[in-house]
């Protein structure tokens, strides 16, 4: 299977190899299964989705009386399914009562009995069948799974960020169903990390933060919230075994993960993945030569990870920073006129900052304007050319850090990729490739 072929594609040969010809499903992220619901119905029993922080209802209309829809009672969750609900008719609902389901909730955990009642529940009326195959464990078309209990087939695809991902529900759905819990960079959370990671101008911006870094050979590094270890893999291949990388996270999910995509991608021997949270850095003072940050300070106390950071660097060693630019707007290569109904095509398309964190958002004092007679400059990074983004970047270093270069990068793309069309989106091959640009401040600096 190539390395372009869709999730769909995935998950039917999936199918095929445990011998399986329909499945229950349940996901948080209902683009992960919308393919096969909108072309492969015959494929699915019921359907889960829990807790969707978004949700298409497009690919479901047509078998709606097979989709359960699970919610908070409150928050993002109750109002996205509440909108679908308009859509989906014959589609049910489940509140979890007075629980607010948040983009990181780690919903099974916090209401397993609840979770697991629902899903028993609704998927007893409706047909799947119970698979042949004995292996328990495997990866098959780039998905992982792992096979327990007996009866129906019921496919759980991973949440976006829930540390204990469908884990404390599994011995419970054990009991009435076969359950297939998958993983891997093709689905989930993963996905869209793998997927962002590979974006010709994030993967600029991250050479750029590297460049800067400047590590020498024998120096070790330290990477502070590093997800599926996407990046942590680039740096490896370009470095190869010249330095040692420790990589942490607060996500046990992540770092499982993040460790079969090293031993996937060969460089498992370079590479430390450890738990560890950005504002209690598990490591004594002066431990690491070089250490940085890739969008995780929006997600945390920033004053506290920032002084963690510090500490943990040798003296002479640097800090890379990178965050979102929450209080800039998206960039884009072409005016975005209003459509001619009126209606604000910018607006539509431009997705409002946000943080995915319980403590997202806190802002520190801001970097002088000049540190070390080096000034701070816009710098667009490749790709993001035709972009015009204000020449300003606001991420605080605490006293004492010397700033060896601070700046506004960008970040992104159209969803897909870069995608051919007059701003309105009607084909036209003659038009410019139209690019959305998620602005990005990035700091670099030495430990005195």
């Amino acid at each position: 299977m190539s390395d372009s072929s869709s999730a769909t594609e995935r998950l039917l040969a999936l199918l095929e190899h445990l011998g399986i010809g329909k499945a229950h499903v349940a996901t948080q992220i209902s683009g992960d299964i919308a393919g096969l619901a909108a072309e492969h119905a015959e494929r699915l029993g019921g359907i889960v989705l829990c807790a969707p922080v978004r949700l298409d209802p497009a690919p479901f209309t047509s078998i709606a009386e097979r989709v359960l829809m699970i919610s908070g009672e409150y928050g993002p969750t109750f109002e996205v399914c509440l909108r679908a609900a308009d859509r989906l008719a014959g589609a049910e609902r489940y509140v979890l009562d007075s629980y607010e389901a948040l983009g990181w909730s780690d919903v099974a955990a916090d209401r397993n009995a609840e979770i697991a009642a629902a899903l028993t529940g609704f998927l007893q009326h409706h047909g799947a069948d119970a698979p042949p195959c004995s292996v328990a464990e495997g990866s098959h078309a780039g998905i992982s799974y792992k096979v327990e209990g007996s009866g129906p087939a019921l496919l759980l695809l991973p949440f976006f960020l829930a540390p204990s991902q469908w884990a404390p529900v599994v011995p419970q759905l054990a009991q009435h169903f076969t359950v297939v819990t998958l993983g891997g960079r093709h689905l989930g959370g993963i996905a869209a990390l793998e997927d962002r990671a590979s974006v010709p101008t994030y993967r600029a911006m991250f050479r750029t933060l590297i460049d800067l870094i400047a590590p020498q050979p024998g120096e070790a590094i330290l990477d502070i919230g590093c997800g599926a270890g996407s990046l942590d893999r680039q740096l490896a291949q370009r470095l190869g075994s010249a330095n040692p990388i420790t990589a942490i996270d607060v996500n046990p999910f992540w770092l499982r993960e993040a460790e079969a995509l090293a031993i996937e991608d060969g460089v498992a021997g370079t590479i430390r993945f450890l738990p560890g949270n950005a504002e209690a850095v598990p490591f004594p003072d002066n431990s690491f030569d070089a250490v940085f940050s890739v969008t995780v300070l929006e997600e945390c106390d920033a004053d506290r990870a920032i002084a963690e950071m510090v500490r943990v660097a040798r003296p002479g060693g640097r800090i890379g920073i990178v965050v979102r630019a929450t209080d800039l707007p998206q960039w884009w290569n072409l005016d975005l006129p209003d459509s001619p109904e009126g209606r604000p095509i910018r607006r539509k398309v431009t997705p409002p900052p946000q943080s995915v964190g319980r403590q997202g958002g806190r802002r520190c004092e801001p970097l002088p304007p000049h540190e070390a007679g080096r000034p701070r400059r816009p710098h667009l990074l490749p790709d993001t050319r035709d972009a015009r983004p204000p020449g300003r970047a606001d991420l605080a270093l605490p006293r004492g850090l010397r700033a060896v270069a601070a700046r506004p990068g960008g970040a992104g793309g159209l969803a897909g990729g870069p995608q051919r069309g007059t701003a309105a989106g009607a084909p036209d091959d003659g038009a410019p490739a139209a690019r959305g640009c998620r602005p990005h401040a990035e700091v670099v600096s030495s430990r005195p």
